[in-house]
């Protein structure tokens, strides 16, 4: 209901909100200014850089500048143009990793500090109570829907600029990243390839390459991976974020930043995870080294480990470390044709590198026994087996070999370690 004026004529609230919102208008400046500071005290996140906080207080006044307009001229707020500096802020901030929430939070933080303010106004103004209320609702409505109208239009701005700044960014990441594997990033200092990649290179690396046998999590493999690496890291006390790059749709790379007195442990500890972790990925994992050159080459024991992996049998879902014993040896060997290794096997090992489970047996037994320092003592318990079956164990392995340990035994320690690594060496279509 509305108050009569001094003339006797009611007062129309819209007329009463745009005279309110006239006097208003020229102290913009100054409104803006006010809006502004309650929004940096009320949240933190949005206290970046001089440019972001000058590019917010050209968003406010655009946004305070745009609802005042419409109020004084009774335009529809669905029929007005965003201000060019809100949506450039909501792009912002995109980039700048800044969450939605602190956006959205922003304008409503905004809208009752406008309303504080024109309430304010109203006071001076000396009006009805009836008036004054009827203004307030007038202002309230207008900035009510314009507040759910640019909300949506800045969060699809901040969605898609979010999407195409990620998409830029992991290229960009992913290029240097190859550079810096291929070496040719040596003018670059290392304080800023740290900057560029976001990973501190100074730390000791272990790179891992992670992948499914199979897609599993409906072609969610990329974001699982990406889940697994970032907890892999809180687990083993990363100094700070590890580095994820999609190699593609079922494999990816990754490397975890540890300061020197987290290193030891860390292949195991990392292996043990993956293992327990429902929906974890197979680890194919590169010893820590330190530095860029440490990155580099931690990936490069990474790549000789899955290619060990892959060679596998029966353990698609085992991951498989450069430190574990052989796999080095393996990849050196096993990196194309293995008919040379196979010959040579079949030298060092005779009848023994043959494909029969029973050969299989008699070859564990023997190289564990050798791991242990050639010690029926302390091979019994590893094997859980009486010192005595392991005695005649080794005693059967040496007879099927043909000859004693003693000729040869490093080749033999050797041979023992492409078997466990190259299962297709003792495959099916051995010949002795």
């Amino acid at each position: 209901m509305s108050e009569e004026g001094d003339g006797g004529a009611p007062v129309d609230p819209a007329s009463a909100a745009a005279a309110v919102i006239g006097r208003m208008e020229p102290r913009l400046s100054e409104v803006t200014a006010t809006v502004q500071r309650v929004i940096l005290a009320q949240i933190p996140e949005l206290r970046g850089d001089e440019q972001i906080v000058e590019l917010l207080r050209a968003s406010v006044e655009g946004n305070i500048g745009t609802i005042f307009a419409a109020i004084r001229h009774g335009i529809d707020v669905s029929a007005v143009t965003a201000p060019v500096a809100a949506l450039e802020y909501a792009r912002r901030l995109a980039q700048h990793d800044v969450t939605p929430n602190a956006l959205v939070r922003a304008y409503r933080l905004g809208q009752q500090e406008l309303l504080s303010l024109v309430f304010a106004e109203v006071r001076t103004d000396q009006v009805g109570a009836d008036t004054a209320l009827e203004v307030l609702e007038a202002t309230f409505t207008a900035t009510a829907r314009y507040i759910d109208w640019i909300s949506e239009e800045v969060i699809e701005t901040y969605r898609e600029e979010l999407e195409r700044w990620r998409e830029s960014r992991e290229r960009i990441r992913g290029e240097q990243i190859r550079r810096i594997l291929s070496g040719t990033t040596e003018s670059r200092r290392i304080d800023e390839l740290s900057s560029i990649l976001r990973y501190p290179l100074r730390e000791h690396s272990v790179a891992v390459i992670m992948w499914y046998p199979q897609p599993v999590l409906e072609r969610g493999e990329l974001t699982g991976m990406e889940r697994f690496l970032t907890l892999a890291a809180r687990r083993l006390g990363a100094a700070s974020s590890p580095l994820f790059m999609a190699y593609d749709r079922l494999t990816a790379w990754g490397w975890i930043p540890l300061s020197s007195n987290a290193v030891d442990g860390s292949v195991e500890a990392l292996k043990r995870l993956a293992a327990a972790e429902r929906g974890a990925p197979t680890l194919a994992i590169g010893s820590p080294r330190s530095g860029v050159a440490g990155f580099v080459r931690s990936h490069e024991l990474a790549e000789q480990a899955r290619a060990v992996a892959l060679r596998g049998s029966g353990e698609e879902q085992a991951s498989v470390a450069s430190d574990d014993p052989g796999v080095v040896i393996a990849a050196m060997l096993g990196g194309g044709d293995l008919s040379a290794a196979n010959v040579w096997v079949r030298e060092v090992l005779g009848p023994l590198a043959g494909p029969a489970e029973s050969d299989a047996h008699l070859r564990h037994t023997l190289q564990v026994f050798l791991e242990a320092g050639s010690s029926f003592t302390a091979t019994a318990p590893l094997l859980h087996l009486h010192i005595n079956t392991v005695k005649y164990r080794v005693r059967k392995a040496l007879e099927r070999r043909g000859r004693p340990l003693e000729d040869g035994r490093l080749d033999v320690e050797i041979a023992l370690l492409l078997c466990r690594r190259l299962p297709a060496i003792t495959g099916p279509d051995w010949r002795g």
